[in-house]
């Protein structure tokens, strides 16, 4: 959504992951990368999910991937993890289930809801998740879904309950007018960039850019 400006996470396909993929690895020294398995790449038949999952991991070089963890996935990440593959799972606000909700809504705020995303965090630990990412949930869910499971996990919108943090990186900077709720903006980076290109073109209307230090010469004899 980010880089492609895409309205949602559905329209990703299995090639732009191990594309980013691939970009991600070239920078990453010491960092584990796990790469999102794109929406239909794994809902359905488990040696399906193998197939691209192994690809995913063949052309990256990445150590995991991630799979957003609705009712059926427990099984599939079950029969990855029996064949080699670290999986990370995803409960709470799933974006690939976007089309079902509604949008993208905060979730464990009714008693139905808090007990469903508990056992789905439950059964994706149980099959062998070594961490779960918690989205958009209700504090004392993210608090029940750490202290019930022995995985790792990984709060984005779930409160300090969660034992690790990610952010989207345009959020956290600034790089967008819109946050959701639970970003803190560390920078205002699209103010910045916006007064550098403004700067930029005043420059080049007024002809000072480029300037004698930007322009090569020729060589004297």
């Amino acid at each position: 959504m980010v880089v492609h400006g895409l309205p949602n996470t559905v329209g990703v396909t299995l090639e732009m992951m191990i594309l980013h993929g691939q970009a991600v690895m070239r920078g990453s020294r010491k960092a584990m990368v796990v790469v999102d398995m794109p929406f239909g790449s794994y809902e359905g038949d488990p040696s399906v999910a193998y197939d691209n999952a192994a690809r995913i991991m063949k052309e990256t070089g990445c150590q995991a991937v991630k799979v957003e963890s609705g009712p059926t996935v427990p099984a599939t990440i079950d029969y990855l993890v029996k064949r080699g593959i670290p999986v990370m799972g995803h409960v709470g606000l799933r974006p690939q289930a976007v089309l079902v909700d509604g949008g993208f809504k905060a979730k464990g705020r009714t008693d139905a809801e808090r007990e469903r995303i508990l056992a789905e965090a439950r059964a994706t630990a149980d099959a062998g998740a070594f961490a779960v990412v918690v989205e958009g949930v209700a504090e004392p869910l993210a608090r029940d879904i750490t202290a019930a499971i022995a995985a790792p996990t990984i709060g984005i919108g779930a409160s300090a309950g969660c034992d690790g943090q990610i952010l989207v990186t345009d959020d956290m900077l600034g790089l967008f007018d819109w946050t959701p709720k639970f970003v803190r903006r560390y920078a205002d980076l699209r103010g910045e960039i916006a007064a550098a290109a403004a700067s930029y073109a005043a420059d080049v209307r007024a002809r000072t850019f480029p300037g004698e230090a930007e322009t090569y010469f020729s060589k004297k004899p």
